[in-house]
């Protein structure tokens, strides 16, 4: 037998046990009889839920040492638009101060600084994004040509 399967014979026992249990004390411990059964089930679940969530944890956790990123959880839209809005916050007062010791080159060079750092954003959140597409896989570090 496999494991769940000998926990679901265990629990057919408890549920006959109980209906036993319910013939012979008769109707006025039913309501007991089945809360105490109800919660064994509960019990049952609880275990069950916490095994996945433990397993789960286990899973992510073993993604995260292994150096993989999940992009759900780190290139959130939210992130992407953040740091648009931050680094056109910060473009005016690097303009300015380009603008204002080193005019025209001193312009470009901070507007050089800004799109450089929003491109590299903008790669590492999408690799293939401005050298085409590639087959295989990123996450694992096995490209195709």
């Amino acid at each position: 037998m496999t494991g769940m399967d000998a926990r679901d014979t265990e629990l057919k026992k408890e549920l006959d046990a109980t209906l036993h249990a319910r013939r012979e004390l008769g109707e006025e411990y039913e309501s007991a009889l089945v809360d105490s059964f109800l919660a064994k089930v509960d019990q049952r679940i609880d275990g069950a839920v916490e095994r996945r969530v433990r397993r789960q944890l286990a899973e992510q956790q073993m993604v995260v040492a292994r150096g993989s990123r999940s992009p759900k959880a780190t290139d959130s839209w939210g992130e992407r638009f953040g740091f648009g809005i931050v680094s056109l916050v910060l473009a005016i007062p690097l303009s300015a101060i380009g603008g204002g010791v080193a005019r025209l080159p001193g312009l470009l060079v901070a507007w050089a600084g800004i799109v450089g750092v929003n491109a590299f954003q903008a790669v590492r959140a999408n690799p293939g994004l401005f050298g085409g597409r590639r087959r295989g896989s990123s996450r694992d570090g096995d490209w195709e040509d």
